[in-house]
C-alpha cells in the first residue's frame, strides 16, 4: 500500500486521480459482445439463451431445465447445517424489520383552491433480481434484493444466476428460499439480464432488474433500460477509512482488506489520516494479515493499483477528500465520528465508529448492502423498499377549483405557445348554452 500525501505535489495529485478514475462507460469490446447477445436473446428467446449459456457457461441445458425446481430450493435449506439456517433466517430478519419502516403510503389533500391532489404508491408487478456466480455464493445478495421487493409488496420476484455444472450453491438456493423468492433460472450474464427484460418462452419479462453483476452484466441493464427500470450501475467494490490517532492500524488494515478481496482487481480501499504513524502502522499490519490471507494475491494487485494510506492535514481535509472520492463504504474511525458525521455528503454507507465494520454492512446489520459506486454516491442512494414502488399522481379539480386556477393556467399555456392546452381549461370556465 503506497503512502501519500496530499500536500499538494504531483505524485500525490496523479495517485489520487488514478485512485478516483473508477466507474465509466465499458469497453467497447463488451459493448458490442452484448449488443449481439442482447439482440440474440430478444429476437430468439430460449433456443438463444440455451446456446450462450453452453457456449460461455459450459453447461448444456433444455429450457425444462432452466428452471431450478422449486422443491430444491426448501431442500438445500433443510440440508444446511442448522447454524447456518439461524444465520440466514436472522440476516433475513434483520434486513426486513430495517426496509419496513423505508414504506410508503398513498395520500390525498385537499388544497385552499378545492382540489384534491395526491399521490398513489403501489408495489411493481415483477421484479427480477441477479445474483452473481463465479468462484464465490452471494446468498446476501440474494436476502438484500428479494427481500425489500417483498416488503414494498412485489407480487412476483424472480432470481437468475449463472449455471454452473452442479447448478447454484445451495447456500443460494437456500437464501431464495428463505426470501421468498418466487423463480429461479440457472442463467447468468448479460442474456440472463436480456431474457428479464424482452422475456422468453421460459421466462416471462419483469418491471425491473436489481442486483450487482460483471462488466457485461452492467453494459446489458444499460442497454436495456427504458424496457425495464434497473436498479443502478454497480461497479466493483470499495471503502474509505478516516481514522485518527485512537485507531487501531490492525483493524483498518482488516477493513481494507475486506472490500480489497471480491476478486475483481478494480476495487479500491483507501485510508485518509491526520496520523502519519497511523498510516505506516496500517501498511505494516496489512502486510502481515497477508501472510496467510487465501486470497492475497488478489488483495495485493487491488493495492498496488487503487490502494492508498493517505496523509492530510486535518479531519476537516479528510472529509473534504472521502466527499470527492464519494465511496460506496465509509468508516469513520475517529475518537469522536459522530462530531464529523455531518461533514460527510457523498457516502453509500457510514460506518460509525471502530467497532462497525463495513462486513457489518454488507450481511446483518440490516441496511441495504447494494450501495452506490464510482462516485456515484453524490447523487444516488441504496437499494431500499422505496425501489420497488411507483407512484401516480391524483388531480380533481371541482368547479370552483378549476375557476380559481383556470385562467392562470390558460395564460401559462399560452406562455408556452399551446394554444389548445389553454383552449382545454377556457371550455369548462364558460358558461353552459
Amino acid at each position: 500500500m503506497e503512502i501519500v500525501c496530499v500536500a499538494g505535489t504531483p505524485r500525490a495529485r496523479a495517485r489520487l486521480a488514478r485512485l478516483a478514475a473508477r466507474g465509466g462507460e465499458p469497453g467497447d469490446a463488451v459493448e458490442r459482445r452484448v449488443r449481439r447477445i442482447v439482440a440474440a436473446v430478444r429476437r430468439h428467446g430460449d433456443r438463444a439463451l440455451l446456446a450462450f449459456t453452453r457456449r460461455l457457461d459450459g453447461v448444456v441445458l433444455t429450457a425444462r431445465r432452466l428452471r431450478v425446481p422449486p422443491e430444491a430450493l426448501a431442500a438445500a435449506y433443510r440440508a444446511l447445517p442448522a447454524a447456518v439456517r439461524r444465520d440466514l433466517v436472522l440476516a433475513a430478519r434483520r434486513i426486513r424489520t430495517f426496509h419496513r419502516r423505508q414504506r410508503e403510503r398513498s395520500w390525498l389533500v385537499r388544497d385552499a383552491a378545492g382540489a384534491r391532489l395526491g399521490q398513489r404508491v403501489v408495489p411493481l408487478e415483477r421484479v427480477g433480481i441477479y445474483v452473481p456466480g463465479g468462484r464465490a455464493a452471494y446468498p446476501s445478495t440474494v436476502l438484500m434484493t428479494a427481500i425489500p421487493a417483498r416488503v414494498a409488496g412485489v407480487r412476483t420476484v424472480i432470481a437468475v444466476s449463472p449455471a454452473g455444472a452442479d447448478g447454484p450453491p445451495p447456500a443460494v438456493l437456500a437464501a431464495c428460499h428463505v426470501a421468498r423468492v418466487d423463480a429461479l433460472y440457472r442463467i447468468g450474464g448479460a442474456q440472463a439480464i436480456a431474457a428479464l427484460a424482452y422475456g422468453t418462452r421460459a421466462i416471462a419479462a419483469v418491471d425491473k432488474i436489481v442486483g450487482p453483476g460483471n462488466a457485461y452484466v452492467q453494459a446489458a441493464k444499460r442497454m436495456v433500460y427504458g424496457v425495464v427500470d434497473i436498479d443502478k450501475m454497480a461497479g466493483p467494490s470499495e471503502v474509505v477509512v478516516i481514522a485518527d490517532e485512537k485507531a487501531r492500524p490492525a483493524w483498518i488494515a482488516a477493513d481494507l482488506i475486506a472490500q480489497a478481496e471480491h476478486g475483481s482487481g478494480d476495487e479500491a480501499a483507501i485510508l485518509i489520516t491526520p496520523v502519519p504513524e497511523v498510516a505506516e502502522a496500517t501498511a505494516m499490519a496489512l502486510r502481515r494479515a497477508l501472510l496467510d490471507l487465501p486470497r492475497a494475491a488478489e488483495v495485493r494487485r487491488v493495492m498496488a493499483r487503487r490502494g492508498a494510506a493517505i496523509v492530510v492535514e486535518n479531519l476537516e481535509q479528510a472529509c473534504a477528500l472521502a466527499n470527492r472520492i464519494g465511496p460506496e463504504h465509509l468508516e469513520l474511525d475517529l475518537d469522536e465520528p459522530h462530531r464529523w458525521l455531518s461533514r460527510i455528503e457523498s457516502a453509500g454507507a457510514i460506518f460509525i465508529g471502530g467497532q462497525s465494520p463495513a462486513p457489518l454492512g454488507d450481511y446483518l446489520a440490516g441496511p441495504n448492502h447494494v450501495l452506490p459506486t464510482g462516485g456515484s454516491a453524490r447523487f444516488a442512494s441504496p437499494l431500499g423498499a422505496y425501489d420497488f414502488l411507483k407512484r401516480t399522481s391524483i388531480i380533481e379539480a371541482s368547479a370552483r377549483g378549476l375557476a380559481a386556477l383556470g385562467a392562470t393556467t390558460a395564460r401559462l399555456a399560452r406562455l408556452e405557445g399551446f394554444e389548445g392546452h389553454a383552449r382545454a381549461v377556457e371550455v369548462r370556465l364558460r358558461p353552459p348554452l
